[in-house]
C-alpha cells in the first residue's frame, strides 16, 4: 500500500539543515492531503484537511501562493492534534510514503509531531520521492547544477508523462492527485527505482501489467483563494484608518525629509549621486536628508562635505542637516559562514558623532568578520554598539516587515519587542507606500503595533534613484550587477532576474509623500521630531600621527604632547646625518637646516619625519632599494640629512618651501619609491612596528566611464557586440554628460576636428528611437556610477590607535590588511596619516644589474656614487640609444636627445621636465640655445642667476619662486602661493598677487613694463612649469640606468628583460634592442639559466627559466642549487640530483620544449617526448628513474651489498626519434614561452617580407586611417575556423601572424570560396587587400566600421618569383675590378632565367649615375639568388 501526501505551509525554513526540534525554524502546516492506493494502484481512500492556526497567523506571501488566509483556516480548519491523529492512522496502513520533493513535506509534518510532543511517525517509514536524479534524467531538462539535468517540478514531470498541462495549484488535494497519478505511471513504465524498495524494486507486478496510462481519480478541488476572498467579503472589517479626502493644514505645513536613501556607494544598486540627493533636498526645501547605503559608510564623508558646501553661505533656517546612517544586514550570527544568511535589512541613523563612531564599528565588523556574500552584523553587535543610534524598522526586507509577510504576525511582534527594548524612544516603525500589495498588508499590522506599543511611525520612500525617469537606468544597473539581460522577466527562480516591481523608488517631493500618507499624518509629523534628535557633526579633523617612541635622552619634562622631545630628537638625527652628508657644515648649510627645523616645529609635524626616516632606514637595513626621492620632498635638506631623500637640494637649488610652506600649516607629503620586490617587506615592517590594527590600505572606487557605461548598457539591452563596440569607439575623451551639455563652440575648443564629427554621430544616434539610441541615453545616466571597489596602488594609512576608532574599514580579496572605507581624496581630511609606498620597477632593475655585475666580475657597484660626468653615459644619451633607460626611452625623447647632445646633468633634468604636453613646444628653442644657434637673453640681467642652467628659458616652478623673491621681495611663503596660483590657474589669487609683484619689483628698481612682460610670460608658461625636485630625482634614476647600460650592456639588458618577464610583447621589444646592440639572447638552459635573465661567460643573455610557463620558482631553485656541484651532463644526471618534488613533470616537459635541455649532447627535443612502445614518454621514464634512484640513495638497503647506487642504476637508453621540423619546434617553443626564441618561422621568408609587404599586422589596429589603401600582408596562418551563416553560406575566421603581431581576418562569400584552400594552419601566405569604407545603414545613414576587401592570396614561397619583374644591381665605379665582376657573373650564371638584369653604375664623388641593362643575360629571381648577392655584399633592388 502507498500513501501519497502533500502539505501547504506558512512559508519556507530559514535553515534547511536545522533539526526538526527547532520549532522556530520550520514553518507551520496549514493544509494536508493524502491518497492511499493498493498494490494494483487502485484508490483506497483520500482525505484532506485545513489546519486551524493556533498561536500563529498565515503570512501574506504564503497566502499569495496557496490562497489560504488566516481567516479561512480559522473558519474551516481542524485542530492540529486531530489532523495528526488521522494522519497517524493512515500511516499505519501503508508500507511506503510517497511525495514530490517529499523531504520538505516530511520535515514539515515531522516538526508538527514534535511540536505537539508526539513521536515523529514518519521517522521509520520508507519514503519514496518522485523528484530525483532518476526522474531528472528521464525528463532531461537543462539547467541543473554542474551541467546536469535539473530536477523536474511536479508540472514538468506530469507534462512529460501524460503530455498534458498541470499547473501546480498549491492546493494539497490537487497536488496529491497529480503526484499519485505520476507516481503510479512511473511504476507502470518501470522508470522509478527508489532505495526504499528492496534492491530498487517493489512488488509492482500488478501495476506494470496495466497496458494503459493511469488516470486522475476525479476529485473536485476547492479554489482556496476564492474561498478566502469570499470570507473576507462576508466579514467586512471597519477601516478605522480610512483615507481623508485631502491633506490637512497641519500636514501641509509640516516638514518632511527623506530618511531612507541609497547613493551610488550602494555599489551597483543605486544611481543616485550624493550631489543629486543634496540638490533635490534643497530644491524641495527639506530641512534634512539621510544617507543609508547598504552595509557601508563609504559615502559618509563626501555626503557631509557636499552638505557643508551647500550650507556655506546660507542662514541657519535654510541649512540642510545631514543625517549619516547605514542600512545593515542583521543576521543570526555574523561569523557563521557555513550557510548563506543575508539577514534582515535594518536602518541605523547616527544621533551624533558618538553614534557615527558606533556605526563605523558596526560596518567595520560587518566587513572584517561578517562578510559572506554581503557585509553582515548580528544582534549581539547591535546590543554592544547601540548607544546614540536611532533605528528604523526597514523596508520589506526588514525583520518586522518580512516576518509579517513571510512568517506570521506573532513572530513579527516578538521581533518588534526586541528592537523596542533595545532602542526605546529611538526605535521607529517605518511605513512605505510604493504601490505594492505586500506593503499595504504589512502596513496594517505595523499601524496596529504602533498603537499597541506606542512606537512612533515614520513615512519613508526607499530611494534608489533621484528622478522617476531614471527608473529604467536603475533597472539596467541592477542587470549589470546580476549579469542579466533586461529582457529577462523580473521574478524569482530560474529564468527570472532581480528587479524592482515599479518606478516608485525615487526621491519624491514633500507634497507627493504627504499625499501618500494623508491618512496617517503622524507618520509625516514624527519626522521633524526625529530630525531634532540629530546633532550636526563634522568628520574632518587634523591629522593624527602615531606615537613615535624616542630615546630617553631626548625626552623633555612636562612635554604634554611629546612634540618638544620629537623636535629634539629630529634635530639630533638631522645634524648627525649632516655631518655624514657634508664634508664641511658651512654657515649657509646650518642656516638652511635651522630654517627647515623651525618650520617643521611650527607646523607640528616632527613626528612625521621621524616615522618616515625610521621605515626608510629599516628598508635599507633589509637591503630594499630606496629611490632618491620624488616630488617636492627632495627640496628638504632635513630629509636629505635623514636619508629620506638622496639628492642634495642645496646643490641643485631645490626649495623647501615648495614642500612645506612656512606661512601656512599644511601636512607634509613624502612619497617614497622602493624596489617593487621589496616594497611588501617595508609595509610588513610598519605593520609589525605599529600593529596590524593600526595599519590599513586605502579603498578606490571604480566608476563607469563613458565607454564603460555604453558597453555595460549595450550588454544589458542586448545590442549586438559590433555595434556596441562601434559606438564606444566613437566616444572621444570626454564625459557623456559634458558631450550633451556643452555648446558647439565649447566642444570645438575641447576636441580635435576629427572628434567633432564622431560627437555629432553620437548625438544623432542618441536621438533615434532604437536600441542604439536607448543605449546612449541610459548610459548617460549611468556614467559615473560606482562599478566596483579596489585598493589604492601604494597608499597606506597609519593611525595612533585601533583604526576603527577613526574610520570605518572593510576588507579586500587582494590584501590581508584592513582597507579604509574612505578613499584617497578624503582620508587626510578625515585625520588619517597617509604614506605612499610606491613600488618602482626600475629600482629592482638597477638592483638586479648590480647583483649580476657582482656575480660576474666581483665588482661592487654603488649606484648612488656613479660620477655625474661620465663621458660614456653622455655619449649614450647623445646617440639617443635610450631604449630601456628610465624616463628617456620614448622615440620622441630619443630624437630630442640626439639634437640636444646633453653634456651635463642639468641638461637631463631640464629634458625630463620639458618632455611633456605643453612645455614640449619649448624644446627646439632649448636645444638651439644649448647648441649656440639661438641667443640666450634675459628680460633683466639679474634673472641670469636662476635661468642660466636652462639657457634663459623658465622650465621649473622653483625658478618662478626664486625670481619672485629676488625681483619683487616675495617671502618664501608668498612665492609658494604664487607657484600654486599659476600652476593651478587660480585667477582670483593671481589678481591679488600681481600688484604685489609689480610694486615689489618697482621698489627694487626694475622697470614696470619689463615686470609686466615677465608676469605675462609666467602666466603663459607657469601652468606648464614642472617641479624641479621631482625632475631631478627621476633624472638621477634615469642617469643611473644609462650608466649601467653604457658600461654593462649585457647585464643591464638582462635585468630589463627580467623585469618585463610577464609582458611578452615587452620582452620581444627589448630582445630587438639587444639584437641592435649586438647582444645575443639565447634560450633557457638548465646549465646556465637562472630564474631571471642572466649573462653567461660568452656575454650572451640567457633566457630566465622563470619565464617558461609551468616552471615555478621552486623548480628553478633546486636546479640552481644542485648545479653548484657541477653542470648536469644529461637528463639522467639532472633527474638524479635535483628535488623532483619541486620540479614536476610539467616543469621538465616545458623546459624541454623551450630548449632548456638542448645542451645535453645529441639528444633532440622530440626524443624526450617520444612515447615508447608502452605509450609512456621517455621523459616520464626518466623522472621515475630519478625518483627511484633518490629513494634508494636515501635508504639503507643498498649498503648491505656494498655497492654504490650509481653502479646499480644505469642510465636508460634514449629511444631514437626523428627531430621535429623547424616550424613544429618553434610553435612548441612559443606555447611554453609566449614568443619564438631560437628563431622565427618567417625567418626563411625575410626577402619576401622585406620586398613584398608594405604593412605589419601590428599596424592594423586602427583601420580608419588606412581606408582606400592597398596593403600587402605576409605571415603564417595560426588558426582557422570554417563557419556557416544562417542561410548556409560558408565563411571563415583566420588568424595570421608576422614578426610584429597577430591579426584576425574574416572572409565571406565568393572570396571565401575562391581562397579557402589557402586557409590551412601553418601555411605561409601573402595577402593583398584594400581597406574600404564601412557599409552605410540605409535607415539611419550611419557608416559602419572599415572593412577588409581581399584582392588576392598567394603562397609566400612563390612571392619572389611571381612578383619580381627585374633585378637592378648597384655598382660603385671606384670599386669595379675585373675579378669582382667575373665573380658576380659566375654567381648569376647559376640562376639563368627570363627576368632582365640592370646595373646602376654610379660615382659618389661626382654624383653621377648611369643605368645599363644586359640585353643577352637574364636571370631567375628567387630567394637563393638574393642570398648569394647579400653574402658577397652586392647591393640590389627589385623592380
Amino acid at each position: 500500500m502507498y500513501l501519497i501526501f502533500d502539505t501547504e505551509t506558512t512559508g519556507l525554513p530559514k535553515n534547511w539543515k536545522a533539526p526538526l526540534s527547532d520549532s522556530e525554524n520550520w514553518p507551520r502546516c496549514i493544509q494536508i492531503a493524502w491518497q492511499i492506493h493498493d498494490s494494483e494502484g487502485l484508490i483506497v481512500s483520500h482525505e484532506d484537511y485545513l489546519i486551524r492556526p493556533e498561536g500563529f497567523t498565515i503570512p501574506f506571501d504564503s497566502e499569495k501562493v496557496h490562497g489560504i488566509s488566516t481567516a479561512l483556516a480559522e473558519d474551516q480548519g481542524l485542530p492540529l492534534l486531530e489532523v495528526l491523529d488521522k494522519f497517524k492512522l493512515a500511516l499505519n496502513k501503508v508500507s511506503y510514503v510517497v511525495g514530490h520533493n517529499i523531504s520538505f513535506d516530511r520535515n514539515i509534518v515531522g516538526a508538527e509531531f514534535l511540536r505537539s510532543n508526539l513521536a515523529d511517525e514518519l521517522e521509520d517509514k520508507s519514503l519514496v520521492d518522485t523528484c530525483t536524479e532518476e526522474t531528472a534524467n528521464l525528463c532531461r531538462l537543462p539547467g541543473g547544477r554542474g551541467g546536469k539535468f535539473k530536477y523536474p517540478t511536479l508540472s514538468e514531470l506530469y507534462h512529460f508523462l501524460f503530455k498534458q498541462s498541470f499547473q501546480e495549484a498549491h492546493n494539497a488535494t490537487a497536488d496529491v492527485e497529480a503526484t499519485s497519478r505520476a507516481f503510479l505511471e512511473l511504476l507502470r513504465l518501470d522508470k522509478l527505482h527508489p532505495e526504499a524498495f528492496d534492491n530498487g524494486k517493489a512488488n509492482t507486478i500488478d501495476i506494470s501489467k496495466k497496458n494503459t496510462p493511469f488516470e486522475l481519480i476525479g476529485l473536485s478541488h476547492k479554489n482556496l483563494k476564492e474561498a478566502s476572498l469570499l470570507l473576507k467579503k462576508e466579514k467586512p472589517v471597519f477601516d478605522k484608518y480610512s483615507k481623508p479626502k485631502g491633506v490637512s493644514d497641519e500636514l501641509a505645513n509640516a516638514s518632511f525629509a527623506h530618511l531612507h536613501n541609497h547613493s551610488q556607494f550602494s555599489v551597483l544598486q543605486s544611481t543616485s549621486r550624493i550631489n543629486q540627493l543634496v540638490e533635490a533636498t534643497a530644491e524641495d526645501n527639506m530641512p534634512a536628508v539621510a544617507i543609508t547605503d547598504h552595509g557601508n559608510l563609504m559615502g559618509a564623508f563626501h555626503f557631509i562635505k557636499a552638505i557643508n558646501n551647500h550650507n556655506k553661505n546660507l542662514e541657519d533656517g535654510k541649512k540642510i542637516k545631514p543625517i549619516v546612517g547605514c542600512e545593515f544586514y542583521v543576521c543570526d550570527d555574523h561569523k557563521d559562514k557555513t550557510r548563506r544568511d543575508d539577514g534582515y535589512q535594518i536602518v541605523f541613523l547616527a544621533k551624533n558623532k558618538s553614534g557615527y563612531h558606533n556605526l563605523a564599528k558596526l560596518t567595520s565588523a560587518a566587513y572584517v568578520d561578517g562578510f559572506y556574500y554581503v557585509p553582515r552584523i548580528d544582534k549581539k553587535l547591535v546590543e554592544y554598539y547601540k548607544d546614540d543610534l536611532i533605528v528604523l524598522s526597514g523596508n520589506t526586507y526588514g525583520e518586522i516587515y518580512s516576518k509579517i509577510l513571510n512568517v506570521g504576525d506573532h513572530q513579527a511582534e516578538e521581533a518588534l519587542q526586541w528592537w523596542k527594548n533595545q532602542f526605546g524612544e529611538d526605535f521607529y516603525l517605518e511605513l512605505m507606500r510604493h504601490g505594492e500589495e505586500g506593503e499595504d498588508r504589512a502596513n496594517e499590522a505595523l499601524v496596529e503595533f504602533s498603537r499597541k506599543y506606542d512606537i512612533p511611525l515614520i513615512a519613508t520612500n526607499n530611494t534608489y534613484y533621484a528622478k522617476k525617469d531614471e527608473a529604467n537606468a536603475h533597472d539596467i544597473l541592477l542587470c549589470v550587477k546580476e549579469g542579466e539581460k533586461q529582457a529577462t522577466p523580473i521574478g524569482r527562480g530560474r529564468g527570472f532576474r532581480y528587479g524592482f516591481p515599479n518606478q516608485e523608488y525615487y526621491f519624491k517631493t514633500s507634497e507627493e509623500m504627504k499625499k501618500l500618507f494623508q491618512d496617517l499624518p503622524e507618520a509625516i509629523l514624527n519626522i521633524q521630531k526625529l530630525i531634532d534628535k540629530i546633532e550636526f557633526f563634522q568628520l574632518n579633523r587634523d591629522v593624527l600621527l602615531p606615537k613615535f617612541h624616542i630615546p630617553e635622552a631626548h625626552i623633555v619634562d612636562n612635554d604634554v604632547d611629546g612634540k618638544k622631545g620629537e623636535n629634539n630628537y629630529l634635530r639630533f638625527l638631522t645634524y648627525e646625518g649632516a655631518k655624514k652628508r657634508y664634508t664641511t657644515l658651512t654657515e649657509d648649510i646650518k642656516e638652511r637646516i635651522d630654517f627647515e627645523l623651525e618650520v617643521i616645529a611650527n607646523t607640528g609635524y616632527p613626528g612625521y619625519f621621524l616615522i618616515v626616516q625610521d621605515f626608510i632606514a629599516a628598508a635599507r637595513d633589509m637591503n630594499v632599494s630606496v629611490g632618491p626621492g620624488r616630488g617636492s620632498a627632495a627640496g628638504s635638506v632635513v630629509a636629505y640629512c635623514l636619508k629620506i631623500t638622496n639628492i642634495d637640494p642645496i646643490k641643485y637649488n631645490l626649495l623647501f618651501e615648495r614642500f612645506l610652506n612656512p606661512d601656512r600649516v599644511s601636512m607634509p607629503d613624502i612619497d617614497i619609491d622602493f624596489d617593487d620586490e621589496g616594497r611588501g617587506r617595508v609595509i610588513d615592517y610598519v605593520i609589525e612596528k605599529y600593529g596590524s590594527n593600526q595599519v590599513a590600505q586605502i579603498i578606490t572606487y571604480g566608476t563607469m566611464a563613458a565607454k564603460s557605461s555604453i558597453r555595460d548598457t549595450a550588454r544589458v539591452l542586448d545590442l549586438p557586440l559590433g555595434e556596441a563596440d562601434r559606438i564606444a569607439k566613437l566616444m572621444p575623451n570626454i564625459k557623456l554628460d559634458k558631450l550633451f551639455s556643452y555648446s558647439d563652440q565649447e566642444l570645438k575648443e575641447k576636441l580635435r576636428s576629427e572628434e567633432i564629427s564622431r560627437v555629432n554621430e553620437i548625438k544623432s544616434i542618441a536621438d533615434e528611437d532604437s536600441i542604439s539610441g536607448q543605449t546612449i541615453q541610459q548610459a548617460k545616466i549611468l556614467e559615473g556610477s560606482l562599478r566596483n571597489i579596489g585598493i589604492h596602488a601604494c597608499g597606506v594609512i597609519i593611525t595612533p590607535d585601533d583604526i576603527t576608532q577613526f574610520v570605518p574599514v572593510s576588507t579586500a580579496k587582494d590584501s590581508d590588511l584592513y582597507v579604509t572605507q574612505f578613499d584617497n581624496s578624503v582620508v587626510e581630511d578625515a585625520g588619517l596619516l597617509k604614506m605612499d609606498f610606491l613600488g618602482l620597477k626600475t629600482l629592482t632593475l638597477i638592483k638586479d644589474t648590480v647583483k649580476q655585475v657582482k656575480y660576474k666580475y666581483n665588482i661592487d657597484l654603488d649606484p648612488d656614487s656613479f660620477p655625474l660626468d661620465d663621458l660614456k653615459t653622455y655619449e649614450l644619451f647623445q646617440r639617443g640609444e635610450t631604449v630601456g633607460v628610465f624616463q628617456y626611452e620614448s622615440a620622441g625623447m630619443q630624437k630630442y636627445l640626439k639634437d640636444l647632445k646633453p653634456t651635463v646633468f642639468d641638461d637631463l633634468i631640464a629634458m625630463n621636465a620639458l618632455y611633456r604636453p605643453g612645455p614640449l613646444e619649448y624644446i627646439p628653442s632649448f636645444v638651439d640655445r644649448k647648441n649656440g644657434k639661438e641667443d640666450i637673453a634675459y628680460d633683466l640681467p639679474v634673472m641670469g642667476e636662476y635661468l642660466k642652467e636652462t639657457y634663459g628659458i623658465t622650465v621649473y616652478q622653483e625658478q618662478v619662486m626664486l625670481l619672485s623673491q629676488k625681483l619683487a621681495g616675495f617671502s618664501k611663503g608668498d612665492a609658494d602661493v604664487l607657484r600654486k596660483a599659476m600652476g593651478k590657474k587660480i585667477f582670483a589669487l593671481l589678481e591679488k598677487l600681481k600688484p604685489q609683484f609689480i610694486n615689489g619689483g618697482k621698489s627694487n628698481g626694475h622697470p614696470e613694463d619689463v615686470l609686466e612682460k615677465i608676469w605675462k610670460d609666467w602666466e603663459a608658461f607657469a601652468a606648464y612649469a614642472f617641479n624641479k625636485s621631482h625632475s631631478t630625482c627621476y633624472a638621477w634614476i634615469g642617469y643611473q640606468t644609462a650608466f649601467l647600460k653604457a658600461h654593462y650592456p649585457a647585464e643591464y639588458m638582462a635585468a630589463v628583460l627580467s623585469n618585463n618577464m610577464n609582458d611578452i610583447k615587452q620582452v620581444t621589444f627589448f630582445m630587438e634592442e639587444c639584437r641592435r646592440m649586438g647582444l645575443r639572447v639565447l634560450g633557457p638552459d638548465v646549465n646556465e639559466s637562472f630564474y631571471k635573465f642572466a649573462v653567461n661567460d660568452q656575454k650572451a643573455i640567457r633566457f630566465g627559466m622563470g619565464a617558461v610557463k609551468g616552471v615555478g620558482r621552486a623548480a628553478v631553485e633546486t636546479i640552481i642549487k644542485h648545479r653548484k656541484d657541477g653542470k648536469f651532463n644529461s637528463i639522467f644526471d639532472l633527474a638524479k640530483r635535483i628535488d623532483l618534488r619541486a620540479a614536476n613533470k610539467k616543469a621538465f616537459e616545458n623546459l624541454v620544449l623551450a630548449g632548456g635541455m638542448d645542451s645535453f649532447g645529441e639528444t633532440n627535443r622530440a626524443q624526450y617526448l617520444n612515447p615508447d612502445g608502452d605509450g609512456i614518454t621517455f621523459l616520464e621514464k626518466v623522472m621515475r628513474f630519478g625518483a627511484k634512484y633518490q629513494e634508494n640513495l636515501n635508504s639503507s638497503q643498498i649498503s648491505l651489498f656494498g655497492k654504490e647506487t650509481d653502479q646499480i642504476y644505469q642510465d636508460l637508453t634514449i629511444p631514437y626519434s626523428e627531430p621535429w621540423n623547424n616550424l613544429v619546434k618553434l610553435k612548441k617553443e612559443k606555447e611554453v614561452v609566449g614568443i619564438y626564441i631560437s628563431a622565427h618561422p618567417l625567418d626563411d621568408f625575410s626577402h619576401e617580407m622585406d620586398h613584398y609587404t608594405n604593412i605589419s599586422l601590428a599596424d592594423l589596429g586602427d583601420l580608419d586611417h588606412l581606408i582606400n589603401r592597398e596593403l600587402n600582408i605576409g605571415g603564417i596562418v595560426n588558426e582557422v575556423e570554417h563557419l556557416e551563416t544562417r542561410n548556409g553560406k560558408g565563411w571563415a575566421r583566420f588568424l595570421m601572424e608576422d614578426f610584429s603581431d597577430q591579426y584576425e581576418f574574416r572572409i565571406f562569400g565568393e572570396d571565401y570560396l575562391k581562397y579557402r584552400h589557402f586557409l590551412v594552419v601553418n601555411q605561409f601566405i601573402r595577402v593583398r587587400v584594400i581597406i574600404r569604407q564601412g557599409w552605410t545603414n540605409k535607415d539611419t545613414g550611419k557608416v559602419g566600421s572599415p572593412r577588409v576587401h581581399f584582392l588576392s592570396f598567394e603562397m609566400l614561397q612563390n612571392t619572389i618569383e611571381n612578383n619580381s619583374k627585374k633585378l637592378t644591381i648597384q655598382l660603385d665605379i671606384h670599386q669595379l675590378k675585373s675579378e669582382k665582376i667575373n665573380a658576380l657573373k659566375d654567381h648569376l650564371e647559376s640562376f639563368k632565367g627570363d627576368k632582365p638584369i640592370f646595373f646602376n653604375v654610379y660615382d659618389s664623388e661626382k654624383k653621377v649615375k648611369l643605368t645599363l641593362n644586359s640585353k643577352k643575360f637574364k636571370v631567375k629571381i628567387i630567394p637563393e639568388l638574393l642570398n648569394q648577392l647579400e653574402e658577397h655584399d652586392w647591393f640590389y633592388k627589385l623592380n
